[in-house]
């Protein structure tokens, strides 16, 4: 049996679930115009609308696969985990002595909340001395400026006492910056920066949107840190050369990272970002815990007042900081940040005793768009993104658009979908291939679909070798005349090879779906982004394709298919 760790699931997923990819190489003499129809094609040309039956996990029979001409062998959908990494487990007041412990420390709390406010503008005063007239941003920060900061590292130390941390306990010590340059750390809390500004005064990696914040994007700046958009190549590319090069620079203060990209409730540590990992410097993780009882301090699914008004109104704060043990990478895992990425993932799990899972920021994102749309159940939604991206290479912002689509077929409370509504989105005409749409996407047979499936099922399709090719293909049918555009009877003649009794509305809700600019026809790019959009919408295409002779559009493939 092979070896299981904490990132290990609890049931192993079906070998179905890997997407399979077959990549065949021609020689420069199978690539004549008339042998197209028996290379690529073949696929779609030599098949019948008799599709091959998809399989359950049991090997019986299901209902027949819509896309078995884009070689789909249908795809399976692991389980969910019951682990919700971002439920604060205190969101409201409830018990009699909460309510007790509130009223008597609300005059506490009014001092509380003006030694905060004084500590926030005497440290804000302080760090723009610091910085004024410092230009040299790329150097590090001179050490006189780095005294006056002092006077800020001290006034955080005693907002922490404003929100009741009136002693930390710690355990370990902090390795020096010549042995760990880099420092990894769980993020529970707004706490943690805060307490991490005053101990070690490190560069800290933030997202962009930090410096616009009142006083604190001062503050920060104070600190060197590094800004990354998370949605931005070339600005996680930038921000990993930058880590780079202050790592391997003593003179720089240590590197901070959140590898978990947000706050949790402690309860778990998510899927790790690998921009700690890929320079190969030795990493110092450290580990925080909030023992609590009544209130739970996670800055989880709650609003930052509300969080800030029950850490004011508590007698005390629990907070408990590990130093763990070095972790060197191996010669192999400096080239493999995965691997050093995952070896400190179980470090830090196995020292805070809670279990790793494949959420990630993306999941917030599906939480908070589910809540912000009223939805019952908004943590239903959340489908571990770190595996949905490493199969599929599916973003979190394409989940999300994904997830505005299926919200947009009203799901019950529960969060699921019935056919009539995911026909009803799509503009499909209820039909034979229509059910059998619905079908691949139900992989449990239970007449409805979740937002996983509808998500996993999307991407399957949407990462199919021949997707872009049936798309060129399909598109190359509907523009019979040759001008790039597709008008709406052009697309209405090559629809009624799929639905024999197709209305002019019906017609029309299609055109709508294609035409994504609104101008009254359908150009390539409106077609390809359709799909993209929607790419269960390709199968519609399929009786055409797989009837209708290609060789000519198959002459437009031919670079593509070099």
């Amino acid at each position: 049996m092979a070896e299981l760790d904490l990132t290990s699931p609890l049931l192993s997923s079906p070998s179905s679930y890997q997407p399979q990819t077959v990549l065949t190489v021609y020689d420069d003499q199978d690539y004549e115009p008339s042998n197209l129809q028996s290379s690529l094609p073949t696929t779609i040309l030599h098949q019948n609308h008799n599709h091959g039956r998809t399989h359950n996990e049991n090997g019986h029979h299901s209902s027949p696969n819509p896309y078995e001409f884009l070689r789909s062998g249908g795809f399976s959908v692991p389980a969910s985990t019951t682990v919700d990494p971002f439920r604060n487990e205190t969101p409201f007041i409830s018990g009699i002595y909460e309510v007790i412990k509130i009223v008597l420390c609300l005059p506490i709390a009014l001092a509380r909340l003006v030694l905060f406010g004084a500590s926030l503008v005497v440290g804000y005063m302080a760090t723009k001395v610091a910085l004024a007239g410092w230009r040299d941003k790329q150097n590090p920060m001179p050490k006189w400026r780095c005294r006056l900061m002092w006077v800020t590292r001290v006034c955080a130390r005693f907002i922490l006492f404003s929100f009741g941390y009136h002693w930390i306990r710690r355990k370990g010590k902090p390795a020096p910056r010549e042995i760990a340059p880099v420092v990894v750390s769980n993020h529970v809390s707004y706490i943690e920066p805060i307490f991490y500004f005053y101990e070690l005064f490190p560069t800290i990696v933030a997202s962009e949107s930090h410096d616009s914040i009142p006083f604190v994007g001062t503050i920060i700046r104070a600190m060197q840190v590094i800004y990354v958009n998370r949605f931005s190549p070339t600005s996680r590319k930038n921000a990993v050369n930058e880590i780079k090069r202050r790592a391997s620079c003593n003179v720089f203060p240590r590197v901070l990272l959140f590898p978990e990209g947000t706050t949790t409730n402690g309860k778990a540590l998510i899927s790790f970002q690998l921009g700690a990992f890929i320079a190969g410097h030795p990493i110092q993780p450290i580990i925080v815990r909030y023992p609590h009882v009544h209130f739970d301090q996670s800055w989880g699914f709650i609003s930052l007042p509300k969080l800030m008004f029950r850490m004011f109104t508590q007698f005390h704060n629990f907070m408990e900081v590990e130093y763990l043990p070095l972790i060197m990478p191996s010669d192999h895992q400096k080239q493999n940040a995965v691997r050093f990425a995952e070896r400190t993932g179980r470090a830090m799990a196995s020292a805070l005793n809670v279990v790793q899972t494949s959420h990630s920021y993306g999941d917030l994102m599906l939480l908070m768009k589910a809540a912000q749309l009223q939805q019952d159940k908004p943590w239903s939604y959340m489908v571990e993104m770190a595996r949905i991206e490493s199969l599929y290479h599916i973003s979190s912002l394409e989940a999300v658009d994904f997830l505005d689509k299926f919200l947009s077929m009203n799901p019950d409370p529960s969060g699921c979908v019935k056919p009539h509504d995911f026909l009803r989105v799509l503009q499909l005409k209820a039909c034979t291939l229509s059910e059998e749409i619905f079908g691949f996407l139900d992989v449990e047979k239970n007449g409805s679909i979740t937002f996983k499936q509808f998500l996993f099922g999307s991407a399957h399709v949407l990462k199919l070798p021949l997707f872009r090719q049936a798309c060129e293909l399909a598109f190359a049918e509907c523009d019979t005349d040759g001008d790039n555009f597709c008008t709406k009877k052009e697309l209405a003649d090559v629809l009624r090879h799929t639905f024999r009794e197709l209305d002019d509305d019906e017609v029309q809700g299609l055109f709508n779906l294609f035409d994504t600019d609104n101008d009254g026809r359908i150009s390539r790019d409106d077609f390809f982004y359709c799909l993209r959009k929607n790419p269960l919408v390709i199968a519609i295409f399929s009786p055409r394709l797989l009837r209708k002779n290609l060789s000519k559009a198959g002459d437009k493939m031919l670079d593509d298919i070099v």
